[in-house]
């Protein structure tokens, strides 16, 4: 295994302390927790918009603190749920007195920490809401989860929940949003290789050569499906028709799309797959509204990618376009 690391048991803790390096001005880190907020949280009058999971998804999550999305992100050992004590300490420093809302992905240690840490922080007499992804329309159960996963959609989450916190709306307000982004997104995923854990330094699963996995998890979970390998557009036809039939979305329906990386699947291959994903819009009758390619919710080195679509109205779209400044996304007016 070659890895740009030192000691395994020291990659989170080095990682959250190089990502507050590079963005000094936007971060900051909580003693003696793995977890970042916004430099200037809580922000006094706003919703507290946080989330968190365990480590290897980079961006995901802490590089979506900044304005208009996230006020916090806690982070995990490697595919492993922060603890329900980390979790309390960060929605304590989030909340600005109106409440916080905690965007959870559906894995069953994520839930039940979150579930945990939110009945600690009410007890601080801090309000709390929560919203849970299930985006990933391959599996309805799994072996972390009761139901269907979340995945790459939880970015949206995070990005309409954020924008409609920084106008100014109350927690029921902003948890409408969030859910309805929940209610209205699907995503399916494929990896070409496995990812290789620090800490095992050797794949999570044995894939050969000319094989591929299809609908995946983002932990090294292997998928529903294995086949032959297939072109670029073979595999977007696949995983797309199958979002498609889960949305059941009519003619004329305006979209987010977004081709996201495992983690190491080289930029120009991303286009490749969204070159096909938009003719199958056009070819379903969709209209794309926006479409999304790079690296967003990632599985450490596995090569691969998913395929999201979003159903857009007015809302969402004013919300998905308001300003964002974060380390892993920016909006500009």
């Amino acid at each position: 295994m070659k890895k740009l690391i030192n000691e395994p048991e020291d990659v989170v803790d080095e990682m959250l302390d190089g990502m507050v390096a590079a963005y000094p001005d936007q971060l900051r880190r909580l003693d003696d927790a793995e977890v970042l907020v916004r430099k200037n949280a809580p922000i006094d009058g706003k919703v507290g918009i946080v989330s968190g999971g365990g480590s290897g998804h980079e961006p995901t999550h802490g590089g979506y603190i900044g304005e208009g999305m996230l006020d916090g992100a806690a982070a995990g050992e490697v595919f492993t749920s922060p603890t329900a004590d980390q979790l309390e300490s960060m929605i304590e420093a989030c909340d600005g007195g109106e409440g916080v809302l905690c965007v959870v992905k559906n894995y069953e240690g994520d839930v039940m920490n979150f579930d945990t840490a939110a009945e600690m922080a009410e007890m601080q007499d801090i309000e709390v809401s929560q919203v849970v992804v299930n985006d990933d329309v391959a599996v309805q159960d799994s072996l972390y989860t009761t139901g269907r996963r979340g995945v790459a959609g939880t970015i949206l989450v995070h990005k309409v929940a954020g924008a409609k916190a920084a106008e100014g709306a109350d927690l029921d307000e902003v948890t409408r949003v969030a859910e309805k982004v929940v209610d209205n997104v699907g995503t399916m995923g494929m990896a070409l290789t496995s990812c290789i854990t620090p800490d095992k330094g050797e794949p999570t699963f044995d894939l050969g050569e000319d094989e591929i996995e299809l609908g995946i998890g983002i932990h090294g979970e292997p998928g529903t499906e294995r086949t032959e390998k297939a072109s670029a557009d073979e595999i977007a036809e696949h995983l797309t028709e199958q979002v498609l039939e889960d949305l059941e979305l009519d003619d004329g329906q305006e979209v987010l799309t977004i081709v996201n990386g495992m983690g190491g699947t080289p930029l120009m291959e991303l286009f490749v797959v969204n070159n096909r994903l938009q003719e199958l819009m056009d070819e379903h009758g969709l209209e794309t509204w926006d479409a999304w390619v790079g690296d967003y919710m990632t599985s450490l080195d596995m090569e691969g990618a998913s395929i999201t679509v979003c159903a857009l109205d007015d809302e969402l779209e004013e919300l998905l376009s308001a300003p964002a400044d974060t380390p892993g996304l920016t909006v500009t007016e």
